[in-house]
């Protein structure tokens, strides 16, 4: 068994193709099937199944990639640890983020990082606050950035960011009058709301602080869920719905006059944004860094 089989195996299982693989490792597709092949030939076991759309990883398949991943994280530390300054080695440092920090924050940071220490590779993957975590908890990737906590034992939660979620509306004669007049939350129940989907962070906050306000959550008149950020704000400034959005995705909009902004509560709803690692494994130097990077940016970060 070569190192070699265990990266493409890793590459697959994390990008779900073994077209999106080739392409990650500059290989053809039918290198890729090689090294594959010949892995599961050695081992006598089927590690992927193969569906039209995408590939899934069978139970083996998953047993074996916690040991890869883990062998080619020491390979690259060892090539970290013995590097020249020539700046031939270049170590990766995978992100993850779920879509408010991975848009709207993370720009400045990893911007901030490059500066800092222009030597390495970055990869940043984007997806829901769950899936980071679960990635984050599987170490698949070095750090994340998430909207919410998920209790998780393999996880170190530090907060680095406070945002303050709020309810957007169309800017018309209707909804200024409800701006005007309304004081609570209740008269959200009689409107069409769309919200994040599943497993997004700032679905759970919103459902979260919906619950503190006592509003059924359950009652709700949910429109449409929605993965895109930006499909939603497009979809409340047409007029189709309302939607509780964190205040960093929408500031330009709210600035522009081209949706209504409502408060929340008498008290601002805010959630914290959490920098995220796996706390059974040593952090990676670029790991390190990184959160350096962040401290110095947000100088409260880790403080509860």
């Amino acid at each position: 068994m070569k190192l070699k089989q265990l990266e493409v195996f890793v590459a697959v299982a994390d990008h779900k193709s073994f077209s999106r693989a080739a392409e990650a490792l500059y290989l053809t597709q039918p290198t890729v099937s090689v090294y594959i092949s010949s892995l599961e030939k050695e081992l006598n076991a089927k590690l992927f199944v193969r569906n039209t759309k995408e590939i899934d990883v069978t139970e083996q398949g998953m047993k074996l990639y916690q040991y890869a991943r883990e062998m080619l994280i020491l390979q690259n530390r060892i090539t970290e640890l013995f590097a020249s300054d020539s700046g031939k080695a270049k170590p990766r440092l995978v992100v993850a983020a779920s879509t408010v920090p991975s848009r709207y924050l993370l720009p400045d940071i990893l911007a901030g990082y490059k500066e800092k220490y222009p030597s390495g590779q970055l990869e940043l993957r984007e997806s829901d606050s769950a899936r980071v975590i679960e990635d984050v908890a599987n170490h698949v990737v070095d750090v994340g950035f998430t909207g919410t906590l998920i209790e998780n034992k393999s996880c170190r939660y530090l907060p680095f960011y406070e945002d303050e979620l709020v309810v957007i509306m169309p800017n018309t004669d209707r909804y200024r009058a409800i701006l005007e007049q309304e004081k609570g939350l209740e008269w959200i129940c009689r409107e069409p709301l769309l919200m994040r989907e599943e497993g997004s962070g700032t679905r759970k906050e919103a459902e979260k602080q919906l619950k503190l306000s006592g509003i059924d959550v359950g009652g709700l008149s949910i429109a449409a869920s929605v993965e895109s950020t930006e499909t939603i704000k497009r979809s409340v400034k047409n007029g189709i719905g309302i939607t509780i959005i964190s205040s960093l995705a929408v500031r330009e909009e709210i600035a522009a006059g081209s949706v209504l902004a409502f408060s929340m509560g008498k008290n601002r709803s805010t959630r914290k944004l959490y920098l995220v690692y796996n706390n059974s494994y040593a952090l990676s130097r670029q790991a390190e860094n990184l959160v350096k990077v962040v401290r110095e940016l947000y100088p409260g970060c880790g403080a509860v």
